[in-house]
């Protein structure tokens, strides 16, 4: 007992010294601590992860100190604390690797297998987030949400985006490196491959009702794509059908306010070509080049 209450006392001693003796660094899986650092974390396996938390449990933070860091959920990105506010870290010409995304093969198609989830153009720069309805319905540039604005619904039905983020030339489009949003002929190729369109919504859809309403009519998922029903943010700035119906944009205009889409439906197995506004809000899908 009187061991174990030297060595707890010792291992207080030591924790206390170290921290206040500005001069010595503490390693975590490495006995060479770098002389610069005060910290110095060494895995050839593993990340560091910072703090995840939304835009609104950021800004409750009580005096943040300058140089604090964040992985801010609201912005999907790291941030940090200036003397003069919170800083979006991103970088200035990103690269994406495309083999490192969930990709399927349909027929001769590579479609990514999940909607897309960026806050960024192909050149870095941000797309503007627009919660406000009001200011939604008025958009006439690219802009995304979350449906319902709630960051959950973006983990699992990735980000609703207008037609004017879709089509962007001014930001090198809204599509990763090494793809590119489809047109309205590779939905056309991708619905023939799988049957026509009576059938193709099923092979398209994600199986069960874990996330599609009662009955999910004729779901396989056989082809792979696995497509949720991710609802849409109508052109007044209101959300609907999440759960029930998913919407996806092509590239292909049908006149100066709407365009090309497709819609899954929760109680039909086809898949619908829908002319749309562009100031809705629908997921996207990408092809590689």
């Amino acid at each position: 007992m009187k061991n174990t209450f030297l060595l707890t006392a010792f291992i207080i001693a030591l924790f206390i010294s170290t921290n206040s003796n500005a001069q010595v660094g503490i390693g975590v899986s490495t006995a060479n601590i770098n002389p610069s650092a005060q910290l110095d974390v060494t895995s050839t396996t593993k990340g560091f992860l910072p703090p995840r938390m939304t835009t609104t449990q950021r800004n409750a933070i009580v005096y943040p100190a300058s140089g604090l860091v964040i992985f801010n959920t609201t912005t999907n990105s790291l941030e940090y604390k200036s003397s003069t506010g919170w800083v979006l870290l991103s970088a200035a010409t990103p690269t994406v690797i495309p083999d490192a995304l969930p990709t399927i093969q349909i027929g001769t198609q590579k479609w990514m297998k999940e909607n897309l989830n960026t806050s960024f153009y192909r050149n870095g720069d941000t797309i503007p987030y627009v919660t406000d309805a009001t200011a939604w319905a008025g958009l006439t540039t690219g802009a995304w949400c979350y449906y319902n604005n709630d960051p959950a619904n973006g983990e699992i039905y990735g980000k609703l985006y207008n037609w004017y983020a879709v089509k962007d030339s001014t930001h090198g489009g809204l599509a990763p490196l090494g793809w590119y949003i489809p047109t309205d002929g590779d939905w056309t190729t991708l619905t023939t491959t799988l049957g026509g369109t009576s059938l193709a919504g099923g092979k398209m859809k994600s199986a069960g009702t874990t996330r599609w309403t009662t009955p999910n009519t004729g779901a396989t998922n056989s082809s792979g794509f696995a497509g949720l029903p991710g609802g849409y943010r109508y052109d007044n700035g209101t959300f609907y059908n999440v759960g029930s119906y998913g919407y996806w944009w092509s590239s292909t205009e049908v006149s100066t306010t709407f365009a090309w889409g497709r819609v899954l439906f929760y109680d039909y197995s086809s898949v619908d070509r829908s002319s749309s506004s562009k100031t809705g809000g629908f997921s996207v899908r990408c092809l590689r080049d």
